[in-house]
């Protein structure tokens, strides 16, 4: 089941698109602080950082790096339909085992705390 991955460079307008759309986005912040010093709605001022995720996305989303993450988010869908989840009797057994090692551990350090406790007692003098 090997598959050939063909790796590519980017090329210089997959780059300027990615550097647009980060342009937009820091664009779309800053117009929030800009409106903010002017007394505008705080509706206005969300409305910029909206506008510049959602341009900056459209502009990323054209380029080569946009197409890949629409390929991964695919590949991902087919990879979840493979898993095999499991049914509520073993997701009860699962939990329960945990419960009792959490509880048998804590009964553990808590015995190994007064043993350390007891012993630092006797070969110092100190406590009570």
């Amino acid at each position: 089941m090997t598959e050939d991955i063909k790796v590519q460079a980017p090329d210089a307008s997959d780059k300027a698109k990615l550097t647009v759309g980060v342009l937009l986005v820091v664009a779309g912040i800053a117009g929030f602080y800009l409106l903010g010093s002017e007394g505008q709605g705080v509706w206005l001022r969300w409305a910029a950082v909206a506008a510049g995720i959602v341009l900056g996305a459209l502009v990323v989303a054209y380029s080569r790096y946009g197409s890949e993450l629409k390929q991964f988010v695919l590949d991902s869908r087919v990879e979840l339909r493979k898993i095999v989840w499991p049914g509520r009797n073993e997701t009860g057994m699962t939990t329960l085992v945990v419960f009792v090692f959490v509880i048998v551990s804590g009964v553990f350090f808590w015995l190994l705390d007064l043993v350390l406790a007891w012993a630092t007692r006797a070969f110092t003098g100190q406590g009570s």
